[in-house]
């Protein structure tokens, strides 16, 4: 065959090829299109609808076509929780429980006393003040800046759940020494108000603060509302909002979830995922499928101290009298880290009680669950979040991960 044919022919195949590429990655690219826009109409849809009650809708019409939904709800976890809580009903409930590994969303939940009634707006609402659960994102950020340790001392005046302006006075008189891990064990707003003024600045406050979700959506199948934190205007304010002493920063329950599962994750944000796809409810064909995404926000060895100062607030700190009553085998085979949080304020208005913890079985052979609980007391006080919390994890590990049923199906799954 002549040279010049020859060079003509494989001219015109690299050609085909490349036309081929094109036309097979333009066709991927409108798919991708077609799915993303099929996705934000169920997302809108959903979003308008979710506040309705607590049944999650498993097929939403759009645009006269219906399509199924598959959610990472576990049915099973979540009648246990609607159980314990009606047994133990404060004005207001809510309950979220993540997958750490997943981010997955097993749970989430709220209760009204008043009503009776199961719901989910409370849930996902950024309504609520953050308190001192705000204390773990201060102390990621003193800690990450390599300035600040579990171990390192700080003084303090006056009582430790205040924040006056004298307290923040470096002065050895009536002061008391305490180590960053007790302080942060203990809800010390001093030591943190100080420990921000020290050793951060109201923008590195507000960057981790960003790197945490706040100010950000966080859900990406439902609308529902940013959780708030703002710049410091002054150092007073920096001392205010690095304390939790405040009522300007929000979050919801799920944001509070989250926000144990990073340092579950050893210093990885995975963002909380409540769908896991969409299917044409004709064809049964998966239009869309949800795609874990996460990043890095902390050093493992920033995330490793913050781990042992939240199993100190469950060993000896704010949370240790729920704890003490958790049986020893489930105790001693489980690393638990958790923070507290109470503040007055809010809508619905209130005393609010948080809990957040994580337990992530010492073996490994589970990536562990993240809870928050968060109680709103009007006028009289019920039961405290941290107990609630307790008798989620022992059911979980005790009766809930022995099932055969449930054996099976995570051994599916992984």
């Amino acid at each position: 065959m002549n040279k010049k044919i020859i060079i003509q022919v494989v001219m015109l195949l690299s050609f085909s090829g490349v036309i081929a590429f094109y036309f097979k990655r333009e066709k991927s690219v409108q798919r991708e299109d077609i799915e993303r826009k099929i996705y934000l109409k169920v997302r809108d849809e959903l979003s308008r609808r979710y506040k309705d009650d607590d049944a999650w809708p498993e097929r939403l019409q759009v645009e006269n076509k219906t399509y199924g939904l598959k959610y990472t709800l576990d049915r099973e976890l979540t009648d246990f929780v609607k159980e314990l809580v009606q047994k133990n009903p404060s004005d207001y409930t809510s309950v979220v429980i993540m997958e750490n590994n997943s981010s997955n969303i097993l749970t989430a939940i709220d209760y009204s006393r008043e009503n009776r009634q199961f719901g989910k707006a409370l849930t996902f609402s950024s309504t609520s003040p953050a308190a001192s659960l705000f204390k773990v994102v201060t102390a990621a950020e003193v800690i990450e800046n390599q300035t600040v340790d579990a171990d390192t001392g700080f003084s303090f005046r006056g009582r430790s759940t205040t924040l006056y302006r004298y307290q923040l006075n470096d002065t050895q008189r009536y002061s008391r020494r305490i180590s960053f891990e007790k302080a942060f064990a203990s809800s010390n707003n001093v030591v943190f108000a100080k420990a921000a003024i020290e050793n951060s600045t109201s923008v590195g406050l507000f960057k981790m603060a960003e790197k945490f979700g706040f100010n950000q959506d966080i859900l990406g199948e439902i609308s529902s509302g940013m959780s708030q934190f703002p710049l410091a205007e002054n150092q007073y304010n920096l001392a205010e909002l690095a304390s939790g002493f405040n009522r300007v920063t929000t979050i919801s329950p799920v944001h509070a979830a989250s926000i144990a599962t990073v340092i579950a994750n050893n210093g990885v944000f995975k963002y909380p995922q409540l769908l896991s796809r969409i299917n044409d409810s004709v064809s049964d064909k998966v239009i869309w499928k949800n795609e874990p995404i996460s990043r890095r926000i902390l050093k493992e060895e920033s995330s490793q101290q913050l781990q042992r100062m939240m199993r100190m607030t469950v060993e000896k700190g704010t949370a240790r009298a729920a704890f003490r009553r958790l049986p020893n085998k489930i105790k001693e085979n489980l690393e638990i880290g958790g923070k507290t949080g109470s503040i007055t304020g809010g809508i619905p208005y209130g005393k609010r009680d948080w809990f957040i913890v994580y337990a992530i079985p010492k073996d490994k052979r589970h990536p562990g669950i993240s809870i928050a609980v968060m109680i709103v007391n009007v006028k009289k006080w019920y039961v405290r979040s941290s107990y609630l919390a307790k008798n989620i994890i022992e059911y979980y590990y005790k009766s809930y991960l022995n099932n055969p049923q449930v054996q099976n199906e995570q051994a599916k799954n992984n």
